[in-house]
């Protein structure tokens, strides 16, 4: 039984959550170990633009009853979706790649084993779950995974925290002027702010007015407002819950491994393996309890993210309500996924090498998602009689401004 917080949130907080993946994981250990608690200011800086994006993706498919991708098929030229959506698929997969190496090599630090055998069986796994469990079923078991993230903030209490010095460098951080402190806060910023995160959850909002028997234009505004109160509520929350885990993930990382003088980790399993002796068993159990975890709940979302988008942008069935004969173009493209992400950890293509190239296509095509979004959630086609209002609207196109500058920076480092 879950709690009855869990039972009262929805996609909002599965996507917030899905955010920490292994691969993020990764991500902010690094920041945290090579910039000490000098880089925690960026997951507050990130917050309300994180919000005001997922607010609008999620409203887009509540209010118009389809996803991001079925969307822009009906708005936009057609070779604009096809490259988006075959863009994110291939940046989706080899995020799958990455996540289930790290969670293959946790679960090898822990019991032991071949970390391939481990990955192996954790891309069957996540498969049959999104195959086989409807989506009525599979949306409780990932709200309940997502407990499961309270693992990190459990392996930081291990340690002893100086909160009045974290406070200091929160409000007061030493901001560097070097390349290498701009490229991690770029890449945070790809990381928090990422385009399947969109698809996702405009996508299960559509999935749970199919579950109501709601349909999109048939609701009286009242109905879609007491609706929206519960969506943005749950978004909130969601993206709290992301970045409160991302900020204790970079806190351990700054606590034990900068300290230490350990400043290059490039994979979540390694920083659970050098928090070992640092920082003891508990700490390293529970950090690499929560990169399993999380793989769990980020793999399907990873998966399925991309099956929604390319399934909407050619028009077949897709839903993780539907049967398989209902829908297998859909499910295929899970399957498919999830597999070739697999089958990747079995090749000499280092998956965390590729997952930089992956970084550098979310970021690119994370723009003119955005954009494209800020555009439909002001239209009443798409939006009925409730477009989003200003102050969304300016923090929406905030986002897309701040990922922009992100973008430059990255780019002009990486053709540097």
């Amino acid at each position: 039984m879950l709690p009855a917080f869990l039972r009262h949130v929805g996609p909002g907080v599965v996507t917030g959550a899905a955010d920490d993946d292994p691969s993020g994981i990764a991500t902010y250990t690094q920041a945290g170990a090579q910039f000490g608690t000098n880089i925690l200011w960026t997951v507050f800086f990130s917050l309300p633009f994180m919000v005001a994006i997922q607010l609008v993706s999620a409203r887009i498919g509540r209010q118009s009853g389809q996803g991001i991708a079925a969307n822009l098929r009906d708005h936009t030229p057609r070779a604009f979706v096809l490259t988006i959506v075959g863009l994110l698929l291939v940046a989706n997969t080899i995020n799958i790649a990455a996540d289930i190496a790290a969670m293959g090599e946790a679960l090898q630090l822990v019991a032991g084993g071949g970390k391939h055998f481990h990955a192996m069986v954790f891309g069957l796994l996540t498969v049959l779950l999104q195959v086989w469990v409807p989506y009525r079923r599979l949306a409780p078991i990932l709200k309940g995974l997502t407990l499961l993230l309270f693992v990190y903030v459990a392996a930081a209490f291990t340690l002893h925290i100086d909160w009045a010095s974290v406070l200091h460098d929160v409000l007061l951080p030493r901001i560097e002027a070097s390349p290498a402190f701009w490229t991690m806060v770029v890449a945070l910023l790809g990381t928090t702010i990422s385009p399947y995160l969109f698809f996702w959850q405009a996508s299960q909002e559509v999935e749970e007015m199919r579950l109501r028997g709601i349909v999109a234009g048939q609701e009286s505004v009242q109905t879609v407002r007491r609706a929206l109160r519960r969506l943005r509520l749950d978004t909130i929350v969601g993206m709290v819950f992301s970045n409160g885990i991302a900020f204790f993930v970079m806190l351990t990382g700054a606590l034990v491994l900068h300290r230490a003088g350990i400043t290059d980790v490039q994979t979540a399993a390694q920083a659970a393996a050098a928090l070992r002796p640092l920082a003891g068993d508990a700490a390293f159990g529970l950090f690499a309890a929560g990169i399993i975890a999380t793989g769990l709940l980020a793999v399907p979302v990873l998966a399925s993210s991309a099956a929604y988008a390319v399934a909407e942008a050619f028009g077949w069935p897709e839903g993780l309500e539907r049967r398989w004969a209902e829908a297998r173009r859909f499910y295929a493209l899970i399957a498919v996924a999830t597999l070739v992400g697999t089958a990747l950890d079995f090749t000499p293509v280092d998956p965390m090498k590729a997952l930089y190239w992956s970084a550098v296509i979310n970021g690119v095509v994370a723009v003119p998602i955005m954009a494209a979004m800020m555009l439909l959630a002001a239209k009443p086609q798409v939006m009925g009689a409730l477009t989003v209002r200003r102050k969304t609207r300016f923090l929406g196109w905030s986002a897309v401004a701040v990922m922009v500058a992100a973008v430059a920076m990255m780019l002009r480092d990486l053709l540097n």
